[in-house]
């Protein structure tokens, strides 16, 4: 599903990801872990390519990036939905425009629409915020709109960027509990986090980001 081999990354001259190696099995949910600077971020927009790797190979649901079109990257992005760190929602929309924003991009017809954005909202709870602004929700629920924002085009991959980074310990075990239902249902998940108790008894796959490079694999 994801197979990076030897990918390096530079920004100017400087090496944010080096002779990176890993792969993430279809309907596998892991974590990169690592310090602040480690590469994590970077990582995660080669994956829906924000970025371009510039030394290596990178596979994402089937797709060689390295060879991909700029006219395919949309398509592409249709089957990787992105949880972003800092939620990056309007605030002059409503819970579900913001929703349904991922959807009108693609020119979907109002109905499918409608069906889709109202679906994802009740899979998050948040059915009862629809027509709330983002402003009066609290961090929790702010961050559950953006799961389902990205939810709501059906990816076979989600990605996060520490997803739980301003949210308190109740709120952040919602939040993960949510990632674990989407992942039983099928969807890919990797997680980018420096929060070891996020994955902690996990029993699953844990990549640890050292110096730009994968120092190392465990089991959570």
């Amino acid at each position: 599903m994801i197979e990076f081999s030897n990918v390096t990354k530079y920004y100017d001259k400087d090496v944010v990801l080096k002779d990176v190696t890993f792969s993430i099995e279809k309907g596998e949910l892991a974590y990169i872990t690592g310090p602040s600077g480690a590469g994590k971020t970077t990582l995660l927009k080669l994956i829906y390519c924000a970025e371009v790797p510039d030394k290596g190979q990178l596979v994402v649901a089937g797709s060689d990036v390295n060879k991909i079109k700029q006219k395919e990257i949309p398509y592409l992005r249709r089957k990787v939905g992105i949880v972003f760190q800092d939620f990056r929602l309007l605030f002059n929309k409503t819970v579900y425009e913001n929703v349904a924003l991922a959807l009108r991009i693609h020119y979907m017809p109002s109905k499918e629409i409608k069906d889709d954005v109202t679906a994802v909202l009740k899979e998050v709870q948040l059915s009862h915020k629809a027509n709330i602004y983002p402003q009066h929700l609290s961090g929790g629920e702010q961050q559950r709109v953006v799961i389902a924002r990205a939810m709501v085009s059906k990816p076979t991959v989600l990605l996060a960027d520490e997803p739980t980074g301003n949210l308190d310990a109740d709120t952040s075990k919602t939040i993960i509990n949510l990632f674990r239902e989407i992942n039983a249902r099928g969807t890919t998940v990797l997680i980018a986090t420096h929060n070891h108790d996020l994955f902690h008894g996990t029993g699953r796959r844990v990549f640890f980001l050292k110096d730009n490079q994968i120092e190392k694999e465990t089991i959570g």
